[in-house]
């Protein structure tokens, strides 16, 4: 069959997209972000200076890997390939992709002092929730990263031999309070 003859679908508009982009479930990142942290904390408590760092580049390196694992066993099914294309999708992604990139604060910083590295990876990890709140226009993205800046940065300054147990901890409180208002505002769109 000729590439030319086949008729392509009409195109969803931005706000069907962002309509179906917005009722999905997302509870799968939020979920692995939890676990992630939560054993980089606990974890902490076993190893070095050396070996805490490395448990925050490798587990959150691990998070979108656990979350795409996590998504069969939410019903989410991040990697299916038989759903429709979104744009919002893209933008997710893109979020994502800055808070990756922000790394080349974190790194350099750590390197000068390398407490440090929990609260720069925990608050620009978190970037990601505000472009993520924009598109399903709810208020726990802006939420999310605010709450988890504020509270890093005070644990931070304020309890320096706490940092990577302390910041893990809190990082897994505001992931723990999102997926639960995630969670209600799924089943409320659902009702609907």
């Amino acid at each position: 069959m000729d590439m030319h003859t086949v008729t392509p679908s009409p195109t969803r508009s931005l706000d069907v997209q962002r309509e179906e982009f917005r009722r999905r479930r997302f509870l799968a990142m939020p979920l692995a972000g939890t676990l992630i942290w939560a054993a980089i904390g606990i974890g902490s408590l076993f190893v070095g200076p050396f070996g805490k760092n490395m448990l925050i580049y490798i587990g959150t390196g691990c998070i979108v890997y656990l979350g795409m694992f996590l998504s069969t066993l939410t019903g989410e099914n991040m990697m299916a390939k038989n759903k429709p294309k979104n744009v919002f999708d893209t933008l997710f992604l893109l979020g994502a992709l800055m808070a990756i990139l922000v790394y080349a604060i974190a790194i350099p910083f750590a390197l000068v002092e390398p407490t440090s590295l929990p609260m720069t990876v925990g608050i620009l990890t978190g970037l990601m929730w505000i472009p993520f709140g924009w598109i399903i226009q709810h208020w726990i993205g802006l939420a999310h990263t605010l709450a988890r800046t504020v509270l890093l940065v005070v644990a931070w300054y304020l309890f320096p031999a706490e940092r990577y147990v302390l910041i893990p901890a809190l990082i897994v409180v505001v992931y723990l309070i999102t997926i639960v208002i995630l969670e209600r505002n799924w089943r409320a769109l659902r009702a609907v």
